[in-house]
Formats: structure tokens, C-alpha cells, sequence
């Protein structure tokens, strides 16, 4: 198992200029809640000079299908994404998804236009808006997601008081 380093993730797909919103557990995270994720989730732009970018970036950080049968033959190119909307991959940097259409929400565009700048480590990425994120994890209505959701809500709450 790769050592979990989103920045490392994060830093290489900037570097690629791949255009990407940060979502799931690590928006959360940056948001306040103190739940722990082991994946970094990202909602990535369609468009074709993007899936080349991406394609670069996963191939920059060795990425493989997780989860796939030992032996199976997967190639990350643009194509391949074109095909393809939602991947797991793993990577030098640990478990990334790459969600092309997440749960409740029309992809990327949508996303990015609710987005927050958001510095780390000396570069900046687009997060999910805190009420993006919450018809996200409402959507998708796991279990995990529906504890996420009350968390969230504390947030939510919590910022109200301070502004």
C-alpha cells in the first residue's frame, strides 16, 4: 500500500494543469470535519485537451485501476477516460478517484463555478463548495455519507455563528 499524499496528488495534477475540483472526504476535511478519508476525490473537466492533461498526470504518478483482477490490462490515456466517467486509481501518492459525474451534481462545470481557492503547500486547488458537497454525499446516500452529512451540517451551523 502507497503512503496516502494528496498534496503529492494534487501538486502533480496542478502541474499537469489538469482542471480539477477537490470533493468527497478531503473537501470535508478542509471544511472542518474531523472525519478521516484514506482517498483523495476529484471531479475532473470532460473536455479533451483536459483528458490528455489527466492522462499525463496518472501516468506522472504510475496510476493503475484499483481494484482490478491481478494481470488485467488497463491503459490510462485519454481515450480510455473519454470511454470511461468514474475511475479508481492507485497511485505514488496513494488511492485517487477521478469522478467525471458525481452523485447529485452535472460534473465539473457545475462544480467549478461554485468552487473556493484553497492554498496548500505553496499551490492553490479548486474545492467543492461546502453546499455542493452536501447534495453530493446526500445523492449518494450511503451510510458513511449520511454521517457525513450531520457533520457537515455542524459546519454549516458552526460558520453561521462566527460570521
Amino acid at each position: 500500500m502507497k503512503t496516502f499524499d494528496p498534496l503529492g496528488a494534487f501538486r502533480t495534477l496542478t502541474d499537469h494543469q489538469v482542471g480539477f475540483v477537490v470533493i468527497g472526504g478531503l473537501a470535508a476535511t478542509i471544511y472542518g470535519s474531523p472525519t478521516v478519508t484514506n482517498d483523495a476525490d476529484i471531479c475532473y473537466d470532460r473536455e479533451s485537451a483536459n483528458l490528455e492533461r489527466l492522462a499525463q498526470a496518472l501516468g506522472a504518478m504510475h496510476a493503475s485501476l484499483r481494484g482490478a483482477p491481478a494481470g488485467a490490462r488497463f491503459l490510462v490515456d485519454a481515450k480510455t477516460l473519454r470511454k470511461g466517467l468514474n475511475f479508481t486509481f492507485s497511485t505514488d501518492f496513494g488511492a485517487l478517484d477521478c469522478l467525471g459525474l458525481p452523485a447529485g451534481v452535472n460534473g465539473y462545470s457545475e462544480l467549478i463555478r461554485n468552487s473556493e481557492d484553497h492554498k496548500m503547500d505553496g499551490f492553490s486547488v479548486k474545492v467543492c463548495s461546502l453546499e455542493d458537497l452536501m447534495v453530493m454525499k446526500s445523492a449518494a446516500g450511503r451510510p458513511k455519507d449520511r454521517i457525513e452529512l450531520e457533520i457537515l451540517a455542524a459546519v454549516v451551523e458552526e460558520r453561521s455563528r462566527r460570521s
